[in-house]
């Protein structure tokens, strides 16, 4: 029996263990999945072996942290310095980024999509930002400060703070930041976001479980917007694949992950 888990701060609200369990359950896959509620990401790699883990996700705030807890770096995670799946081969970690190409299927019914907005500058931000690139699209990163802005300078992105951002219109805005998560809060100040969204075609948000202040006010002024649920979805058909060597079949995985929505 494998086992498998998400490590997050916070964790306890993560679908993940229905999604991934569900696949195993009725697919006969012999191996469980569980959530660690981990404060210290330092501690990551030792908590990891210390579990017995064959692998694992990792959700905010730990996706870089997860970058420096491996051993090896493969696929587009080498790219953005940001990892959430994590495989154990020979005692040695393998890190891999599944966000990007699982919000790309998040969005896909999202019709010419050219020019994008994110707000944050973390993890999930650094994945979608250079995805966003790699599709071909212009990107635009807005944050409460400068600091962490300079990955996003080098990649090609427009960089913006609170203070220096000019209200342009964007084909869609994607909210990356955890305001919203355990909070009422806005990923910015509310007449900033208001005008944002008064500018904007289409909005997502990457918290999924709840309709978040932010999209409250999308959907209070009509638009069109995803959660993060079919991120998830997306991001989790391919981790999965990762955690049985492709062993299952994609589509299957998706049914079953798909069918545990719902309970």
């Amino acid at each position: 029996m494998k086992l498998f888990a998400i490590f997050g701060d916070p964790v306890s609200h993560s679908r993940s263990p229905l999604m991934h369990n569900s696949v195993f359950k009725h697919l006969g896959y012999p191996a469980c999945y569980t959530r660690v509620h981990l404060k210290d990401g330092s501690k990551l790699r030792q908590t990891f072996f210390e579990l017995g883990l064959s692998g694992a996700n990792i959700t905010v705030p730990h996706k870089e942290a997860a970058y420096e807890a491996c051993d090896e770096i493969r696929g587009f995670a080498n790219k953005v310095g940001v990892v959430n799946t994590i495989i154990e081969e020979d005692g040695k970690l393998i890190g891999y980024n599944t966000d990007a190409d699982g919000f790309i299927y998040a969005i896909s019914e999202f019709q010419s999509i050219k020019k994008v907005l994110v707000l944050g500058a973390g993890g999930t931000a650094k994945a979608l930002a250079a995805k966003f690139l790699e599709e071909g699209m212009q990107v635009s990163v807005l944050n409460r400060s400068q600091g962490r802005l300079h990955f996003f300078k080098e990649i090609g992105c427009k960089v913006f703070n609170w203070n220096d951002f000019a209200i342009a219109h964007y084909d869609l805005v994607v909210n990356t930041t955890s305001a919203g998560l355990k909070d009422e809060e806005l990923p910015a100040p509310q007449n900033l976001v208001e005008s944002i969204l008064d500018n904007v075609n289409y909005v997502a948000d990457a918290i999924y479980g709840k309709l978040t202040p932010f999209l409250k006010l999308a959907n209070q002024k009509g638009l069109q917007y995803k959660d993060g649920a079919d991120m998830l979805l997306g991001q989790g058909v391919l981790a999965n694949e990762l955690f049985t060597k492709k062993e299952l079949q994609k589509e299957d995985i998706k049914k079953y992950m798909h069918r545990s929505f719902s309970l």
